[in-house]
Parts: C-alpha cells; sequence; structure tokens
C-alpha cells in the first residue's frame, strides 16, 4: 500500500510564528541600518588616513544612500520571485564583504566601491524585502508589528555606532571594520533565515484591500505633491547621520561621545516611530505629517546655536523623534491614498525621491564646510528644505483622500 506524504508545515497569517518573523526583521534592519549609520565612527579615521577632505569622504555614505533608495525597489522585486529569505540573505553577504573590502582599501576611490556601492547594494537587498515580509502576516494587528518591526532601525542606530566607537578606542578602524563584517555574518544570517511568506489557506478569504494601479498612482496629483516634499525633505534627512559627529568634534567633544550623537539620533527615532501613532490618530495622518516636517526644519535652529554637548544632544534626539515619525507616516499614508494593490511598488518609487539628496546633501554640506570652515550655511539650507517639504504636505492635505 503506497504511503502519503506527509503534509507539508506551514505557518498562517495571525499565528504565533508571525512575531519570529518580527523579531527577524527588527533584527535585520538593526544590522542593515546599524552599519549604514556607524559611518560616522569611521568618518575621521577615513579623512586621516586617506588625507581627505569632507566633502570626498561625505561621498562614500551618498552612494552608499543612493544605492539604498534606488535599488530598494529592484530588491523587492526580486523578493517577490525568489523569495525574501534569498534575497536578504544575499544582501547581507554584500554587506559583510563589503566591509572586509573596505578594511584592505589602499586608497579612497576603492572605499567609493567597496562601501558606498556594495554596502549600498546589500542593504537595498534587505531594506524593502524585509519591511515587506511583515504584512501579509498580519490583519487585526498590522499597524503595531509594523511598528515594532521597523523599530530595528532606531535600534540599530542607537547601539551598532556606539559599539564601533568603543572598538576604535581599542584597535585600528581596519580591525574594527572586519570584525563588523564578521558580526553580520553571523547576526544577519541569522536573522533573515527566519524571513518567508505564510502558506495562503484556500479556505480563507484575502486580506488585502483595494487599490490604485501602480502607473495611475504616480500620475495623481497626491503622490506627486508626496514625490516632490520627499525631494526636499531629504538633505536634511541625511545630513545629520553624516555631519554632526564632524560637528562635534569641532567644539573640542571627545570621540566617542561625537559618534554618540548618531545614537541619540536612534533613540529619537525610536520614541517618533512608536509615539506619532497616537498623536496621528487625533490629528490625521497628513497633518501630523506636516507637523513633523515643522518640526525637523526647527531642529536645525538648535544646532546652528549649538556651542556645547549639550546642545548637539537635544538636536540629536529632537531630530531623531521628527526622522523617525516621518519615515513611520510616509508607508501608512501611501496605504491610506492607494491602498494595497500596488503599495510595495509606490513606496518604492517614494523612496527614490530622497536618494538625490541623500546622495548629493551630505557631499554638499561637505563642500560647503571645507569652503567656509562652518556649517552654518548647511543649517539654513536644511531648514528651508524642510519648510518646502512641510509647504508640500499641506498641498497635499487639501488633495490627498482615498482614490481607490
Amino acid at each position: 500500500m503506497p504511503s502519503t506524504p506527509a503534509p507539508k508545515l506551514s505557518y498562517t497569517p495571525e499565528s504565533p510564528f508571525a512575531w519570529l518573523i518580527v523579531g527577524a526583521v527588527f533584527i535585520s534592519l538593526a544590522v542593515i541600518f546599524g552599519v549604514s549609520y556607524s559611518f560616522a565612527a569611521f568618518f575621521e579615521s577615513f579623512a586621516a588616513e586617506f588625507a581627505a577632505q569632507r566633502a570626498d569622504v561625505s561621498g562614500i555614505f551618498g552612494i552608499c544612500g543612493l544605492c539604498i533608495f534606488i535599488l530598494g525597489a529592484a530588491g523587492g522585486m526580486l523578493a517577490d520571485r525568489f523569495g525574501p529569505r534569498i534575497v536578504c540573505s544575499a544582501g547581507m553577504l554584500f554587506i559583510a564583504g563589503g566591509l572586509w573590502w573596505t578594511s584592505l582599501a589602499s586608497a579612497l576611490p576603492s572605499i567609493y566601491l567597496s562601501y558606498g556601492l556594495m554596502v549600498g547594494l546589500g542593504t537595498a537587498l534587505v531594506y524593502t524585502p524585509a519591511i515587506a515580509s511583515v504584512q501579509p502576516w498580519f490583519r487585526e494587528r498590522r499597524g503595531l508589528a509594523a511598528g515594532i518591526a521597523s523599530a530595528g532601525i532606531g535600534a540599530g542606530t542607537l547601539l551598532i555606532p556606539a559599539l564601533i566607537a568603543r572598538l576604535l578606542l581599542e584597535q585600528s578602524w581596519r580591525v574594527a571594520m572586519r570584525e563588523t563584517a564578521v558580526g553580520v555574518l553571523l547576526i544577519g544570517l541569522c536573522a533573515t533565515a527566519w524571513l518567508q511568506r505564510p502558506v495562503a489557506n484556500p479556505s480563507q478569504k484575502t486580506t488585502a484591500r483595494p487599490g490604485m494601479a501602480l502607473a495611475s498612482a504616480l500620475r495623481s496629483k497626491p503622490f506627486v505633491w508626496l514625490y516632490v516634499g520627499m525631494v526636499f525633505a531629504a538633505p536634511a534627512q541625511f545630513i545629520p547621520f553624516a555631519h554632526v559627529s564632524a560637528a562635534a568634534r569641532d567644539l573640542g567633544i571627545a570621540a566617542a561621545d561625537a559618534i554618540g550623537l548618531v545614537g541619540i539620533i536612534g533613540v529619537g527615532s525610536l520614541l517618533g516611530r512608536f509615539g506619532v501613532g497616537s498623536f496621528a490618530d487625533r490629528i490625521g495622518r497628513i497633518p501630523a505629517l506636516f507637523w513633523m516636517q515643522v518640526s525637523m526644519g526647527l531642529c536645525f535652529l538648535l544646532w546652528a546655536s549649538a556651542n556645547s554637548y549639550p546642545m548637539l544632544a537635544g538636536f540629536a534626539l529632537w531630530f531623531g523623534l521628527s526622522y523617525g515619525a516621518i519615515v513611520a507616516l510616509l508607508p501608512a499614508i501611501c496605504m491610506d491614498l492607494f491602498g494595497a494593490q500596488a503599495l510595495s511598488g509606490i513606496v518604492g518609487i517614494l523612496y527614490t525621491g530622497a536618494a538625490f539628496g541623500n546622495l548629493v546633501g551630505p557631499v554638499a554640506a561637505g563642500a560647503i564646510f571645507d569652503q567656509t570652515q562652518s556649517y552654518q550655511i548647511v543649517l539654513w539650507i536644511c531648514l528651508l528644505g524642510s519648510a518646502t517639504a512641510a509647504f508640500c504636505t499641506r498641498k497635499l492635505q487639501r488633495v490627498g483622500h482615498s482614490l481607490y
């Protein structure tokens, strides 16, 4: 009598296993963004080792961010075809390989390739597929799960730069870079190994919301205002990650404390991601985005007047709160406006609006500092960009409504 094959083990949405997916995404995001924003810890080492100006060193961070935001949509499409586990694991391998290659660099241009391009590509392969892994596992608590998972970005920004700063006190930046690469392999691959999609149950009705097709959404006025706002907001969102530590060192602040400002940004980001929900529920998500854009612009006034570590720490916390809230609000606003049909594609293309600002912003800030020996012009540009983004959000509020 032929034996009956054993049924394939599967996990369905809202099962306890879904929270393991949330944990795996949390760790994955903590690793990739902790490594990416640890660039501040290596900033001075690169400048000293290769006798480079700040604009030249900032270009590494700019290329890394450009890859993240341009290639993130491609990472999502690859995950749709091959699954998140394969694509995200490949991304971790790229990050680890890029870090190890960087540790062997003999000239700054090679770091543009190893850290800027390779780490950026690896981060892109993890970011969008990991974020998208959470949503199918939840129906009733989808927002809560997504918020917890995305908080990994803030946790990584808080912990990993501080850890690397401590390593740099005891050993060379090349050894610290190699140890970071090993950490990515051990922790990152363990996290991405859990990522998978739930197995569909034919007896259950789909929970996907209707929505607009990608082409229709991209032609709509709400998307145009969202995108333009993203373009103008991007420089202000990324310049602090590359330059606030350098600005602190200019004031005579110790290197470990200066690098710790990136960790304080991470604390603020966690507060913003968790705290924006109830605020947005009371006044609406688009109005909440407007006030967070205003908040981000105003925080640069504190940096402009800062002459001590507590003032820069206050800026970092304020900036992180505004930044984290904005990042948490944007996907939810896209869902509100355009529905679920093409949500991943819409969010991925929206994030390309940040790519140019991420590339040009830190580099331009470094060039301005090299010419003026001051960040004052940079800070006013950031304030103006945030004000323009707030204006775009106000226009979005007038035309934005459910389009499906």
